[in-house]
């Protein structure tokens, strides 16, 4: 809750103050009474299958450098997840994608800021390739996904959730 010392409105400093019972506790301003309300951020992904299985990357940057996921990433503002999803697989594996549809919603326990939306997809043209924050993309049958190297116990439960229903 830290992360942010000062007001966004004045520039003073933020507390930490319990609002209402039942509720967490909040950021709020010393001087203006701003309340600092840090929202989860969205995310989206989408798992795509292809003739062997499914599409990895391998992530090129903190956090979880080095671990696989599908492609991925923060829903930005005024864009559909769904839009989120399509741009992550340009982005990241230089892929034109349709989503065919929605696979879950998860979050990861233990305060994670993260709401990851997850799309069912299939690729429609070009090459996979790691691009931008990618180190490696591979194809991975049912049985040969790296279940130890995965990189967020939200990519876990979604490709679970994703195999269950193959």
């Amino acid at each position: 809750m830290a992360e942010f010392a000062f007001c966004p409105r004045c520039g003073e400093r933020l507390e930490t103050r319990l609002l209402k019972v039942g509720e967490p506790t909040r950021l709020v301003c010393v001087a203006c009474e701003f309340v600092f309300y840090q929202d989860p951020r969205l995310a989206a992904g989408a798992i795509l299958q292809t003739e062997r299985g499914v599409l990895l990357l391998q992530r090129g940057i903190e956090p979880r450098r080095g671990s696989w996921v599908f492609p991925g990433g923060y829903v930005d503002r005024g864009e559909s997840p769904e839009a989120a999803a399509v741009r992550e697989a340009r982005e990241e594996a230089g892929v034109e994608i349709a989503l065919e549809s929605l696979l879950g919603v998860y979050h990861a326990p233990a305060g994670s800021p993260v709401v990851l939306i997850v799309y069912r997809a299939v690729c429609l043209s070009g090459t996979p390739q790691p691009l931008d924050e990618t180190l490696a993309v591979g194809e991975f049958s049912l049985g040969e996904i790296p279940w130890d190297d995965l990189g967020f116990p939200t990519t876990r439960a979604a490709l679970r959730d994703y195999v269950a229903g193959r």
